[in-house]
């Protein structure tokens, strides 16, 4: 999966234009990113295409602390970065990027290779989100 369907593939979950899902990604991205090792994200970006690699990496310190924070906090966030109207709107939006994620780190389950490292780095209820996404994908 190169960007363009990686943008695509998110795009179309949430019924937006293009641009609208990149930008959802690169919030999304940011938001995840935080809550994991900086040695656990560079792990990921080196499966990432270069494009969103750019992303992943944006704003990214080798020496910061994770947020340990939980779902609410963390769709609050989102909501709040994106523009989103409420917390359900920052929930699908999160879905639909992980979900896609998963999908390009090979992971139908979000149980498999860099996948699971990131889903062993978050907080229970954003394991449950986490793994919610990749059922989307295997119906």
């Amino acid at each position: 999966m190169n960007e363009r369907s990686f943008y695509r593939e998110v795009a179309h979950t949430l019924r937006c234009d293009e641009q609208r899902a990149e930008s959802i990604v690169f919030i999304v991205f940011q938001e995840l990113r935080a809550r994991i090792t900086p040695k656990e994200s560079a792990d990921v970006a080196a499966q990432l295409p270069v494009a969103l690699k750019k992303l992943w990496l944006e704003n990214e310190t080798g020496e910061r602390p994770v947020q340990r924070t939980h779902l609410a906090e963390f769709l609050g966030r989102i909501r709040q970065h994106a523009a989103l109207p409420d917390d359900q709107e920052a929930e699908r939006g999160t879905r639909a990027v992980f979900g896609a994620l998963q999908i390009l780190l090979g992971s139908p389950t979000g149980t498999e290779g860099e996948a699971w490292d990131i889903f062993s780095q978050l907080p229970k209820d954003l394991k449950l989100l986490w793994l919610e996404s990749a059922k989307r994908h295997l119906l």
